[in-house]
């Protein structure tokens, strides 16, 4: 039985109207919410030392500093695959690695932002210089 024209129109008018609000849900997802500042000068002691190896190059203390960082927990501005890297935060008392980290973007020596989480990445504040 064939579907009268202003049914019709109707009914892809609601279609088109569920896949715009699935795909702003999506993107809205994907999209960090505007980040806590933190100045460098307010950072602890072992983070401005780690903000200074990185514009150095290094060296680092630990194999695992300036690998990719993936941003899977979708935190950080959205950036192409290679963007960020991490670098360990020492944590005075803690014998691993802990869970202080700086992630930055762009150039290694020159990053174009870095952000520092104390919570192995459950949560990031934006480094300002």
């Amino acid at each position: 039985m064939p579907v009268p024209g202003t049914l019709r129109r109707a009914l892809a008018a609601a279609l088109l109207a569920a896949l715009a609000l699935g795909a702003a849900a999506a993107q809205a997802r994907s999209v960090p919410e505007a980040l806590p500042e933190i100045a460098a000068a307010d950072l602890p002691r072992e983070a401005r030392d780690t903000l200074a190896q990185i514009r150095r190059g290094g060296p680092f203390p630990y194999e695992r500093d300036g690998i990719r960082f993936g941003n899977r927990e979708r935190l950080l501005p959205a950036m192409p695959r290679d963007y960020y890297r991490e670098y360990t935060v020492r944590t005075p008392g803690v014998r691993t690695r802990g869970a202080r980290r700086i992630v930055c973007g762009g150039p290694r020596t020159a990053p174009d932002a870095c952000y520092y989480t104390q919570d192995h990445y459950q949560s990031f504040a934006r480094i300002r210089p």
